[in-house]
């Protein structure tokens, strides 16, 4: 997507490979919106640790920051012979896969990197598959999240009011993302739309990074609490909700997603709004067979407890200079208190209208029927396909 910064307006990827520094290149995601800065991380230990410190977050984006990291620690090997290779291989695996363990996108990015270096004879020609497979894994992604736009183009009518919860927006994913996808299409065909943008605690994405998205490409939207979704809907001021997925179970059709996603479904059911999902192929878990499987995330409990921010007083006016203030994390709770923190919940397919892919929409018991259909980019991804 395009980027406006002190230099002009610049078309950005969340997240890319130099194969000339065998560097992986991130947006630095924790800095935002105050500041927007590019890194680079040296090794696949640097790179793992950008995921699980959330340097960069998303379920595509870590997939594809995965795949590279996998390439990038492969193309560091040093040492002689296949079996070598093989072992540093599987702890190169191993550490990118344990980053962050809710998300199926990083596994699904890994396996399919180390399949694609089977072929190789040698070390040298299985260090060049992997960096061809992590670069069409990310490409793909991209592809994927386009025809996820175009599939969920028609469920963004003129003036809707839509909600949004945490970000499944292009800093999720490679470019263009997938719970604002069909946004993102419908206002370049020039809907006219209005999106609230849940604040999303405890890491506040909504707020953070889903608006600032929408800043950018001059989408109307606001900002509400967590806890004020349910006002607007019994006031009838919401008619959809779009929401990603870190991992959409294919045999039962249920969704994890940012914690706060279950509540919302419940919402939206109790006021008969539609709820959608949005996924690339990568998000879909072929293997568990129940929610209660998914391992969910226990963060820090300090991001509970406290918020990160540039510290001004509160002003209609921005500040002069917000790039030049540093970020300060400020304690907001009792300071003896203790806090959980589990950053995922599953919402059950019952509450689910349906899942917009790049194969298109289908209800969650439709999922695992179409096994075929949704390992792959059909030839015919652009054509709409409703419920």
């Amino acid at each position: 997507m395009n980027v406006t910064t002190r230099g002009g307006k610049r078309h950005y990827r969340t997240v890319t490979f130099d194969a000339q520094t065998n560097r992986v290149r991130l947006i630095e995601q924790r800095l935002l919106p105050h500041r927007f800065k590019r890194i680079s991380t040296k090794t696949y230990v640097e790179t793992a640790e950008a995921i699980r410190t959330m340097v960069v977050r998303g379920a595509g984006a870590i997939g594809a920051t995965a795949a590279y990291g996998f390439a990038q620690g492969l193309r560091d090997f040093s040492g002689r012979g296949l079996r070598s290779f093989r072992i540093h291989g599987e702890k190169v695996f191993a550490t990118l896969k344990e980053a962050r363990p809710t998300a199926v996108d990083p596994l699904n990015a890994l396996l399919e990197v180390r399949r694609a270096i089977a072929d190789g004879k040698t070390v040298a020609a299985q260090q060049h598959l992997a960096w061809v497979a992590a670069e069409a894994f990310a490409e793909r992604n991209l592809r994927e999240c386009e025809a996820i736009g175009r599939h969920g183009l028609n469920l963004i009518q003129p003036n809707a009011r839509i909600l949004t919860h945490c970000n499944a927006g292009w800093l999720a994913f490679v470019d263009f993302g997938s719970a604002t996808a069909p946004l993102y299409t419908a206002h370049r065909e020039g809907r006219p739309f209005h999106v609230f943008c849940d604040e999303t605690r405890p890491r506040c994405q909504g707020a953070n990074l889903t608006a600032w998205e929408l800043s950018q490409e001059g989408i109307s939207h606001e900002i509400i609490a967590d806890n004020a979704a349910g006002y607007l809907m019994q006031r009838g001021e919401i008619d959809l909700v779009i929401v990603g997925s870190d991992r959409t179970l294919a045999r039962t059709g249920e969704v994890t997603n940012k914690i706060g996603t279950y509540t919302k479904a419940v919402l939206a059911s109790r006021h008969g709004i539609p709820f959608y999902v949005a996924i690339p192929f990568s998000t879909l878990d072929w293997e568990l067979q129940s929610g209660r499987d998914i391992p969910i995330e226990e963060r820090d409990e300090t991001e509970v407890l406290g918020a990160w921010g540039i510290a001004q007083a509160p002003s209609p006016k921005p500040a002069s200079s917000p790039t030049k203030q540093s970020l300060t994390y400020v304690r907001i709770a009792n300071p003896t208190s203790r806090a959980r923190n589990p950053a995922f919940d599953v919402t059950p397919p019952e509450l689910i209208t349906g899942i917009i892919t790049p194969a298109g929409i289908f209800k969650p018991a439709e999922l695992w029927r179409n096994r075929k259909r949704l390992t792959r980019i059909p030839a015919d991804a652009g054509q709409p396909r409703s419920p």
